[in-house]
């Protein structure tokens, strides 16, 4: 498994990286198809560097993509709450298919799904400031992917996100599926439009 160390807008460090390095290994341990193990490195804020660091971290594997990502008060305790969080999903999703190559799989049509978003390869991102305003605006495209709301919940959790973007393949059109109180879940989906709003 290769192992990267990317730093942004920060200085990098061998330390680190030795650290890196030798805790990948429980990385190794639970994704043993892993590919390659990202870890990223960045300020919490441009503006006041000094509150802090954030690490992403993901692994790129066959299937989909696992993430985790933390802040605190210097890269390495940033490293070892995201550490934890990528260990627990890795093991969850190491768990699912010892499940469905035994017997079939609790569904997650049991959850409320309510109402009837690794980043994969191929995201393109963009930021930019809107006016005078600190808001920040980033734009994401990545490729479309057919999935039923159960699978797009489990792809969901590998990353970590509350909400994922997905091809309902049941319906063919563009939904998402989003964390609700509890261990429900929530589908919303676009329909052809009835009126054009103007501003």
């Amino acid at each position: 498994m290769q192992v990267n160390v990317l730093a942004r807008g920060v200085k990098k460090s061998q330390r680190f990286e030795d650290v890196v390095e030798q805790k990948s290994k429980r990385v190794e341990q639970l994704a043993d198809r892993a590919q390659r193990f990202d870890v990223k490195v960045s300020n919490i804020s441009d503006k006041t560097p000094d509150l802090g660091e954030r690490v992403e971290l993901t692994v790129v594997a066959p299937g989909p993509v696992v993430r985790a990502e933390a802040e605190g008060g210097d890269r390495f305790t940033a490293f070892d709450v995201a550490l934890d969080k990528l260990t627990e999903r890795l093991r969850r999703k190491k768990d699912r298919r010892k499940i469905s190559k035994g017997r079939p799989a609790e569904s997650v049509r049991g959850a409320d799904l309510g109402m009837v978003v690794p980043e994969p390869a191929g995201t393109a991102e963009t930021g930019e400031e809107t006016g005078a305003s600190p808001v920040v605006i980033r734009h994401k495209e990545f490729p479309a992917v057919e999935l039923t709301p159960e699978q797009a919940v489990d792809r969901m959790e590998l990353v970590g996100h509350d909400f994922f973007l997905f091809q309902n393949v049941e319906t063919g059109r563009p939904s998402v599926v989003y964390r609700r109180k509890g261990w429900n879940y929530g589908v919303i989906s676009l329909t052809e439009a009835v009126e054009t709003f103007e501003e």
